[in-house]
């Protein structure tokens, strides 16, 4: 197939498309290679994508109409996975414009192209973020959502009821990815486990928030990008038995679905950063401090709809995962 993928010079992203090749998909990759986080390793990234059959590289900003309708006009894809947006938590205190523009702005232009260039289904990424004050556990997609703790959780759901429009409105095949907490090789700088690793190898202490209590439920990089495919492959479709009665937030009567993809196990964060240690070879000087605004004490995700629909069963432990990324992490910085 012939498969837009946005956000290539991404972690999860770089990683899709990678697999998406080497299956025989032809690739068109697109992303604005923003300077968020050290635009080195996006280029390093991309760099691993430029050489190989099929990929073509687009390097525009999802944000820009204009970019975006001429590039579903030329290239055509048959289906769409979205994954570019302006990630963080934290950094939607400081700059919330960068995710109207991004994650607003930008979700409009992608759903309009599907739309208009009969996309056959269109994946995107959500956020474990959506569930916000929720507290039953584990999080489930047929739960209501509407209590966010910070704007990029919004921009989230926000893209979830955008979603659902299209679906209802155009029939048009939708399906959102609640991400929970992905980590592994050529992984992001700003997320614990890149931090952890490079300050712990440097001697200098750690920020632990909420004292290390927090729980993650951390998924590797190999089990995401199989989920997302298997996703991609399984068209959404409509739940005959979906009642305005008693609506199901997880499905629709039109082509729509929603699933968590997790690792539906979640660890402490004080014992994440005990496996760094032990691959590392060094302990850790921590500075234990207060929960942070924005942030929620814990996820762990319902993978139930994912493992009945597309057959989704996460493999690697986080003591595997962890050592992947501390040898990654070796050899690319030379440390």
């Amino acid at each position: 197939m012939k498969i837009l993928v946005t956000g290539t010079a991404g972690f999860i992203g770089s990683h899709l498309a990678h697999r998406l090749l080497d299956r025989g998909d032809e690739v068109i990759g697109v992303d604005n290679v923003n300077d968020y986080y050290d635009v080195t390793l996006k280029e390093a990234r991309l760099a691993r994508l430029t050489g190989k059959s099929g990929f073509t590289e687009v390097r525009k900003d999802v944000a820009d109409r204009g970019a975006m309708e001429a590039l579903f006009r030329d290239h055509k894809p048959e289906r769409v996975v979205h994954l570019a947006a302006q990630a963080g938590v934290r950094y939607s205190l400081e700059n919330p414009h960068a995710y109207v523009d991004a994650n607003l702005v930008g979700f409009m232009n992608i759903l309009e192209g599907c739309r208009h260039n009969n996309v056959k289904h269109l994946v995107y990424a959500s956020s474990s973020s959506v569930y916000g004050a929720n507290e039953a556990m584990p999080f489930s997609v047929h739960d209501n959502v509407d209590h966010p703790l910070s704007l990029y959780a919004a921009s989230k759901k926000a893209n979830e009821l955008m979603a659902h429009t299209y679906s209802h409105l155009y029939n048009m095949p939708t399906t959102g990815l609640r991400f929970f907490t992905v980590y592994g090789p050529w992984g992001r700088p700003d997320m614990a486990l890149f931090i952890f690793t490079r300050k712990i190898l440097a001697g200098e202490p750690i920020d632990v928030f909420n004292h290390g209590h927090h729980k993650r439920d951390f998924t590797y990089i190999d089990d995401i990008v199989e989920g997302v495919i298997r996703t991609l492959d399984h068209v959404a479709e409509p739940n005959e038995d979906w009642s305005g009665a008693k609506p199901d937030p997880g499905t629709s009567k039109g082509p729509y679905r929603l699933y968590n993809i997790g690792s539906n196990n979640p660890v402490e964060l004080s014992r994440f950063i005990e496996i760094i240690e032990e691959q590392v070879g060094k302990k850790a000087e921590k500075n234990l401090l207060p929960l942070q605004p924005g942030d929620v004490p814990a996820t762990y995700a319902n993978v139930d709809d994912l493992i009945d629909d597309v057959g989704y069963k996460p493999s690697t432990t986080v003591e595997e995962g962890i050592a992947n990324f501390v040898d990654w992490y070796r050899d690319f910085y030379k440390v």
